[in-house]
């Protein structure tokens, strides 16, 4: 890799000056070269602290220093497995046996066994009732409550017995940390005060060993990592204001790989020949929710608690067209709630799935009821009056994943049936504050554009229209008795077929019901350099469940 001209620098600098990040400038962690053979990433994370018992907002880089005990990257690919080698069920559908990986060991060089494991889940479970349960962070109780036992049979073999039957004992994500180090932190400070600093001590094959708060992650490699020592000296997570930054710092050299970028970047550096560019499938959702209350909360219109009005307008939204113009082609178009990369339970509904064809949108609100009785243009209700519908949305693009341009086509389609669509962009705070349950003072709009990223777990896959996530991802406040019952018996299902089939009539009922038009499933658009490592995944560069390839990349 060639260092930079002065002229590279003083572009960069500039970008940078300006920024939340001024100390990068002059910092080793952002200034890249292959001779030291540490890999550098950039990204818009904001990790807080290191302890996983305290936060969301860890994962990375966390994840590459603590494993789950089975959880998502383990299930899709046989080469990915976490703190279990090989795990299994028995005929009773709640006993689960859990083979951990023989002779391993923890960063420190002390026995990592099933008793490790028992005492990540134990700690939680305790913890569920108390004042200081340990329920804020990416460590938590939620699934626990099914738990009827968590036994280390021995060093290489754990049993966890469920009360019903549950998937959580493979599909949870927590990170199991090691007893020694922990064992003697309070719930109280677990769930605040216990920073957790580097260098921590894990099982993955990266170790978090300096961690500068808004600046940047240090991790050096595991030297007992369970597959041998990582090939790479090491590892730098550079944590940038925008995503400006990350794309500079590609082009430049500075940083080997880069995620979370927008099209336009992507483009750019994909016409670089130092540079390879990919895009992910990942379980997030970019959908129009329609406001379901009919008392405290409703709408403008009682139009929006009439199933048979969701399904019209679903005729008059194109989600090919929203891929193709807003999303420059990076987004799967959207169907259902499950997204293409959940295969197991991916469906595309061919048959009963809606097209395109703002005649029939028309056409089905004429039948449901809206029609435009005094020739303006604009339909009334089936009482005779006229509305406006308004759309809000968060001025940050929901999170930057959808253009203005989606919400544009949306209210500009609606407008040619005859239904007016006006368009709020708040700042992330006050859209979050309207979409919370009416008692907590959410409600009171009509439409609205947002994205759901969460697990490809079953019940994850059914929140959005969940009662039970009403005011949390329950954004439509939608309610159906039939659904809430599908969705509590995929939440005690174990056998996969069965799952299959509840989930899909879960899907097909919330399609057909309308609370939602789901918009599509956007890309993770990712780059990195070919100029210093390789090892890099094709259909995923980087995980967005785990640690690869950060286990398995080696120096050019």
């Amino acid at each position: 890799m060639k260092e930079w001209s002065l002229n590279r620098r003083s572009v960069v600098k500039a970008m940078l000056l300006g920024s939340a990040a001024p100390w990068l400038l002059n910092s080793t962690a952002f200034a890249g070269s292959c001779d030291d053979h540490v890999v550098r990433l950039g990204a818009t994370a904001s990790p807080d602290t290191m302890n996983p018992f305290a936060t969301w907002g860890s994962w990375w880089p966390t994840t590459f220093t603590y494993d789950c005990l089975v959880g998502v990257d383990a299930q899709r690919h046989s080469d990915r497995r976490g703190f279990a080698e090989d795990w299994s069920v028995a005929d009773d559908s709640v006993t689960w046996t859990f083979k951990i990986w023989p002779g391993m060991k923890w960063s420190d060089g002390k026995p990592a066994t099933a008793r490790d494991v028992a005492f990540t889940y134990n700690y939680l479970r305790d913890s569920i009732g108390k004042p200081e349960e340990l329920n804020v962070g990416w460590n938590n109780t939620s699934g626990l409550e099914h738990i009827q036992s968590i036994t280390p049979v021995d060093d290489e073999t754990l049993r966890i017995v469920t009360k019903v039957p549950t998937l959580w004992p493979i599909n949870n994500t927590t990170l199991i940390v090691p007893e020694h180090i922990w064992t003697d932190i309070s719930y109280g400070d677990a769930r605040a005060t216990f920073p957790n600093n580097p260098p921590l001590v894990g099982t993955g094959p990266m170790i978090v060993s300096e961690f500068r708060r808004s600046q940047f992650v240090r991790l050096t490699p595991n030297q007992h990592f369970r597959t041998g020592q990582p090939g790479t000296a090491g590892m730098i997570f550079n944590i940038f204001p925008t995503v400006d930054s990350v794309a500079q710092g590609l082009k430049s050299g500075d940083l080997d790989y880069g995620l979370g970028l927008v099209a336009a970047q992507w483009t750019d550096l994909s016409k670089d020949p130092a540079i390879s560019v990919g895009q992910s499938r990942t379980e997030n959702r970019v959908f129009l929710a329609f406001n379901t209350l009919s008392e405290k909360g409703a709408g403008s219109t009682k139009a929006l608690q009439d199933s048979a009005f969701r399904d019209a307008i679903g005729y008059a939204i194109d989600e090919k067209s929203i891929v193709d113009r807003a999303m420059r082609g990076h987004a799967d178009p959207g169907v259902g709630l499950v997204p293409p990369v959940a295969t197991d339970y991916y469906s595309d509904l061919s048959d009963i799935k809606r097209h395109f064809d703002l005649a029939e949108a028309g056409r089905r609100l004429d039948a449901a009821g809206y029609r435009d009785r005094d020739g303006d243009g604009v339909r009334e209700d089936k009482e005779g009056k006229s509305f406006q519908l308004e759309l809000i949305t968060s001025s940050g693009g929901t999170n930057g994943v959808i253009p203005i341009t989606a919400l544009q086509l949306i209210a500009d389609w609606l407008g040619q049936i005859g239904v007016p669509v006006t368009v709020t962009q708040l700042d992330d705070s006050a859209f979050g504050a309207r979409w919370q349950a009416p008692d907590n003072g959410g409600g009171g709009w009509d439409l609205l554009v947002d994205s759901n990223w969460l697990s490809p777990v079953p019940s994850d896959l059914l929140a959005l229209g969940s009662g039970k996530a009403v005011g949390t991802n329950n954004r439509s406040y939608w309610r159906n008795e039939k659904f809430d019952s599908l969705v509590s018996q995929v939440e005690v299902t174990v056998d996969a077929k069965k799952c299959r089939e509840l989930l899909d009539q879960a899907v097909r009922l919330i399609y057909t019901e309308a609370p939602y038009i789901v918009l599509c499933y956007p890309f993770m658009l990712e780059a990195h350099r070919k100029d210093c490592f390789e090892g890099w995944g094709t259909k995923d560069m980087m995980s967005m469940w785990g640690y690869f390839p950060f286990d398995r990349l080696r120096s050019l």
